[in-house]
């Protein structure tokens, strides 16, 4: 059993959250077998979301040249009609668990139908076109669990979780062990600090096993 979790605050349509792809993907590689890795949505404030085009190609352009990234953001699925509303992804990416996709392939289709090829994933149509498409579920039955109270109580649920830490930046990385620790990561979307971490606990998580196969549980008096 993993004495260590890492989970993953996360965004669908975020930018950062797009750029912090490459670092979960390499610490699932690395701590694979050894380490609990989950995802959970963390939806963004309507405030949070670019107010105009011009805007979000400002921010893709920062944050693609602190990447150096070789391709550019593309803000194609930006709509103002929807005033910072763009929830339909998330509750897709949501809806997949409860059809077997609790892995990483939905969500990553539809951060890469936004991000990369502009598609305006903030409708719930086109989000379950994208999500079909790569899964080959049933759209009807997709959409109808997106839509679905229950799959917009867990995504209000993990939302509040996140927000329970007392963070407000996407990605976010909390690590936990079973004696209790927690290091809690937000905003950063490089590997190396969560790794750190990570080794950390595991390493104390395996000193409290040895102790207690020597020792036992402590004394009551």
């Amino acid at each position: 059993m993993a004495t260590v979790t890492v989970t993953y605050y996360l965004e669908v349509i975020s930018s950062w959250c797009h750029w912090a792809e490459p670092a979960w993907a390499d610490l699932k590689t690395r701590y694979a077998g050894r380490v609990q890795f989950e995802w959970k949505i963390a939806l963004m404030n309507p405030g949070d979301f670019p107010v105009s085009r011009t805007q979000c190609e400002w921010f893709y352009r920062r944050s693609g040249t602190i990447m150096r990234s070789p391709y550019m953001l593309n803000p194609g699925w930006f709509e103002p009609e929807r005033n910072g509303v763009y929830e339909a992804p998330s509750l897709v990416a949501e809806a997949g668990r409860d059809f077997g996709f609790s892995d990483d392939r939905l969500r990553l289709a539809l951060s890469g139908a936004a991000n990369r090829e502009g598609r305006k994933i903030g409708a719930m149509a086109e989000s379950v076109a994208v999500a079909a498409a790569t899964t080959g579920l049933n759209p009807a039955e997709l959409r109808s669990r997106a839509e679905s109270g229950e799959v917009r109580e867990r995504v209000d649920a993990s939302t509040a979780e996140f927000h329970s830490h007392q963070i407000t930046q996407r990605p976010a990385f909390v690590v936990t062990d079973v004696i209790g620790d927690k290091a809690v990561f937000s905003g950063l979307v490089r590997a190396e600090p969560v790794a750190a971490a990570i080794e950390a606990m595991l390493a104390d998580s395996a000193a409290y096993a040895t102790h207690a196969a020597h020792f036992g549980p402590p004394p009551e008096a």
